[in-house]
């Protein structure tokens, strides 16, 4: 391992450890003119939609039907959102019923631990156990997450350098497929490392990252969903897709998982050409983002930019800028980010529905299946809360999914 690479395991480790001292959540912020304002009324609003539905909420939230929750109860892959989403309300409120709830949540999540079917465990551990840890101190919420980090790593092709994204080990099909998500569940690594000094998680996640980058990024920024490669040898086979309009177009979730992941690999590594990757992809979105500032489903689609909405790509898109004009020192990605955060507010909320459970409205889960056309997903009330604080409370934030840059 480098010395840059132990450098980092040093300072990420007590950066995580001194955040379990935990001072009393903030309460709700003073209103503020102009876009925080709107900002932190979007957050009392979604605030007030979870303490109202979340008493009645009976597993995980995985989508809407007629504007109410559907549930799975192992989580798929979306289990983590909701008691992250909780974690978002209780550092806004300071509403205690919010923290038990979130912890609730999160013990559902146990057996998911030792899953090794799926690459997604960042998503499901990180805005759960991990925040979990962060915020209380205790020590079995941290244990699992480094538990599911190293059923993660058992996902690694050590020929192609990267983490598979679908299907059991032992299962050849899909075997060779890597996408973009992926980029997303590599903090999980990070702290894995940070907290056990054993670099081989992050090592895995900069090797992941690495291929990506070398294969991805088209010249222009924008990049497919899914890139196959021959599982045997390792091999780059080609770019396709599977929630994209086809391989040679830029599906918007994909593309601001890509922002956001490249960014927070750098912020663990300090090497520089993922900064330059995420610089490189936020261009292209924020090129192809359309005058209301809520992304298309996806950008190279043949309607665009006349077509289909999803918000949850804007709310992922917007955590992503916020972090990387963080990192880069580049004020404009702030800027754009307030935008989307503020178009989101404005045009995508169910402020108008009596019966809806979500906050946000027009997301867009699967558009080539006609899998959830413009309903509410949970990652998009999670990313929207998450953006609004990161803007509103940065150092609420900052105690929850850490921050700091090494």
């Amino acid at each position: 391992m480098s010395v840059s690479r132990r450098a980092l395991l040093t300072t990420a480790a007590g950066t995580a450890v001194a955040a379990t001292s935990i001072a009393p959540p903030a309460q709700a912020a003073q209103k503020a003119p102009g876009r925080a304002a709107t900002l932190g009324e979007t957050a009392d609003y979604a605030v007030a939609k979870l303490r109202a539905v979340a008493p009645g909420v009976s597993g995980f939230p995985v989508g809407t039907k007629f504007e109410k929750w559907t549930y799975s109860q192992n989580g798929d892959w979306v289990g983590g959102f909701w008691p992250g989403t909780l974690w978002m309300a209780w550092l806004h409120s300071g509403e205690e019923r919010f923290r038990t709830l979130a912890l609730a949540s999160a013990e559902k999540l146990a057996p998911r631990q030792n899953d090794t079917g799926t690459h997604d465990l960042g998503f499901l551990f990180y805005p759960s156990w991990v925040t979990a840890w962060r915020l209380t101190g205790d020590d079995s919420w941290r244990t699992g997450a480094i538990r599911a980090a190293s059923s993660l790593i058992r996902r690694y092709n050590p020929q192609g350098r990267f983490i598979r994204a679908w299907g059991a080990l032992n299962d050849p099909a899909n075997a060779g497929r890597v996408i973009m998500d992926t980029m997303m569940n590599l903090d999980l690594l990070a702290f894995a490392s940070s907290q056990t000094g054993d670099g081989k998680y992050l090592d895995i996640a900069v090797e992941h990252a690495r291929t990506t980058q070398r294969n991805f990024p088209r010249p222009d920024g924008s990049t497919p969903h899914v890139y196959d490669f021959d599982p045997a040898s390792g091999a780059p086979l080609g770019p396709g897709t599977v929630q994209g309009y086809s391989p040679a177009s830029c599906w918007s979730r994909g593309q601001a998982w890509g922002i956001y992941g490249f960014t927070t690999i750098y912020r663990r590594t300090g090497e520089r050409e993922f900064l330059t990757t995420a610089r490189k992809l936020a261009d292209f979105a924020l090129g192809a983002l359309s005058p209301d500032h809520v992304p298309v489903w996806d950008y190279l689609a043949p309607q665009a930019p006349h077509d289909i909405k999803d918000a949850s790509a804007g709310a992922v898109m917007a955590c992503g800028l916020l972090d990387l004009s963080r990192a880069s020192g580049e004020p404009r990605y702030r800027e754009e980010a307030l935008k989307l955060l503020t178009a989101l507010s404005e045009t995508c909320l169910t402020r108008k529905s009596t019966r809806a459970d979500a906050v946000v409205a027009r997301c867009t889960r699967n558009r080539p299946s006609e899998d959830g056309i413009e309903i509410s997903l949970p990652y998009a009330d999670y990313y929207l809360l998450e953006g609004i604080l990161r803007v509103l409370r940065p150092d609420d934030i900052d105690r929850a999914i850490d921050l700091s840059t090494v």
